[in-house]
Parts: structure tokens; C-alpha cells; sequence
């Protein structure tokens, strides 16, 4: 799901009642903390460019990230 979706349907929920509006509030924290909605930085890309022989793979992909999780680049 997209991010964009997911801000949509915490807009929606917080205007619908109360129990809602903790759902929205849970939901919403949650978006700007998902690893997995962040972008791999530049750094990090050109350290995968350079690792490995085709760039855009799941294996270059994972490593990038799991790179930029530990702060590495």
C-alpha cells in the first residue's frame, strides 16, 4: 500500500468517531516510522552499484537497506 493511501484512510478515520481517531492516531505513527517506507539514500546506492555487478536485484536491494539501517553509509 502506498503511502499516500495510507494518509488518505488516516484522514477518513480520524473525522469518524472517536475509537476511530485512536486507530488513525496508532496508524498514523506507524507510517512515519516504517523502515520499510524510506528510501534507500545515495550513499548507500552507489556503495551497491559498486558491491555487486547488477545494481538493481533483490540481493543489491537488501543489502543496501539492511546498510543503511545499521548506518553504515
Amino acid at each position: 500500500m502506498s503511502k499516500q493511501k495510507l494518509k488518505k484512510i488516516v484522514k477518513e478515520l480520524k473525522g469518524a468517531s472517536k475509537m476511530h481517531a485512536g486507530q488513525a492516531k496508532v496508524i498514523g505513527g506507524m507510517i512515519k516510522k516504517s523502515p520499510t517506507l524510506l528510501k534507500i539514500s545515495a550513499s548507500c546506492k552507489a556503495a551497491a552499484k559498486k558491491k555487486f555487478k547488477v545494481y538493481p536485484s533483490a540481493y543489491a536491494n537488501m543489502w543496501a537497506s539492511k546498510t543503511q539501517k545499521k548506518g553504515k553509509c
